[in-house]
């Protein structure tokens, strides 16, 4: 973690709401992170991971609960080093979060995540009985952020989300891109998130040794570590997000950009969870789900300007993505079908 690596303001409501903190108690816990108590009222700024990191321990040792009070039951301290101990005893990263949302099973009451493998698409679905809406949006955005990042940490790499649905509303943060993807939607009919399958048979690479360092680390290593906002991986993600396919630069001349070496620009971003190519096809992917929702861009102007050199290939490709054509996205997000847009191509 890097000293200018932060965090929004928004997410430190899950681990103050959970158990209604009395002001005294909470600005204690703030002051001893280091965090201005102003910043709660403000969820779109930024706070220092190091001290969002200080306060989540702050708040598990404070409430006596891993999960910070959003479930009526709870995770006593030590169920997550529990459960993690579990995990790295699997061969693969499917054994392993089945086995990740069952154990999370055996402490949570009011959220069940539930892991279900259609052909290439990977799908987390959440089951939700709180107490009420504030709880439930907190408890399922920090339910899912664990899911993620214990598959990213328990694979040793970064796994980008195709698609996140949120039953809730609530304002946009500039960290959602990078913890949720581009394909993002609140006021879903059901909360889930979807991935690609393949990265299911990823090997399980952590072990007794690296665990003792993650759960010392735990904090940063959930919200920072495959998430990295000022990482190479971010450097280039923006700078491919914000030029034409056509201007796209090969690894050998980004790495010259970077005053880096090809190998070394490889290892750097293979240290952040990903490769070059991955990237690319991640800012394909984010390029057109966004433009299918908020442009009038036709689908064969779209497709030229992702890189494919006939629409029949984003048309196939687009549906890999997420199992549907690019016209019936466009529909269910602009409420109307263009004229012959979704004709198989």
């Amino acid at each position: 973690m890097r000293e200018k690596d932060s965090v929004a303001a928004y997410f430190m409501q899950a681990m103050v709401q959970g158990k209604g903190n009395d002001p005294q108690r909470l600005g204690a816990a703030l002051e001893q992170a280091g965090i201005d108590p102003v910043l709660i009222e403000q969820p779109t700024a930024r706070v220092p991971a190091s001290a969002f990191a200080a306060l989540w321990l702050i708040q598990i040792r404070e409430l006596d609960d891993e999960f910070f009070g959003l479930d009526s039951h709870g995770m006593s301290p030590g169920s997550f080093a529990l459960i993690c101990r579990a995990l790295i005893q699997e061969p693969d990263l499917h054994k392993a979060m089945r086995q990740c949302l069952a154990n999370f099973a055996l402490f949570l009451r009011d959220f069940r995540g539930t892991l279900t493998v259609r052909g290439k698409r990977a799908v987390i679905s959440m089951e939700t009985r709180a107490q009420n809406d504030d709880l439930a949006r907190l408890g399922e955005e920090t339910f899912l952020i664990l899911m993620i990042s214990l598959m990213c940490w328990l694979g040793g790499r970064r796994i980008p989300i195709d698609r996140a649905d949120f039953r809730h509303q609530r304002i946009p943060l500039s960290d959602d891109r990078l913890l949720w993807g581009h394909n993002l939607t609140f006021g879903a009919e059901r909360t889930e998130i979807e991935f690609a399958s393949h990265y299911l048979r990823l090997p399980v690479i952590q072990d007794l040794a690296s665990l003792k360092v993650f759960l010392r680390t735990a904090p940063q290593w959930l919200v920072i570590r495959f998430r990295n906002q000022h990482g190479l991986a971010s450097q280039v993600h923006q700078r491919l997000r914000h030029s034409h396919y056509s201007e796209w630069p090969t690894l050998q001349a980004f790495a010259l950009e970077q005053h880096l070496s090809p190998s070394t620009f490889r290892r750097k971003l293979e240290r952040e969870g990903c490769s070059y190519q991955e990237i690319k096809d991640e800012v394909r992917r984010g390029v057109a789900f966004e433009q299918l929702r908020q442009s009038r861009a036709s689908i064969g102007d779209i497709a030229e300007r992702l890189g494919f050199q006939e629409p029949s290939a984003f048309h196939r490709a687009f549906k890999k993505w997420t199992g549907e054509s690019p016209g019936r996205y466009r529909a269910r997000f602009q409420g109307e079908l263009s004229e012959g847009s979704d004709r198989p191509i």
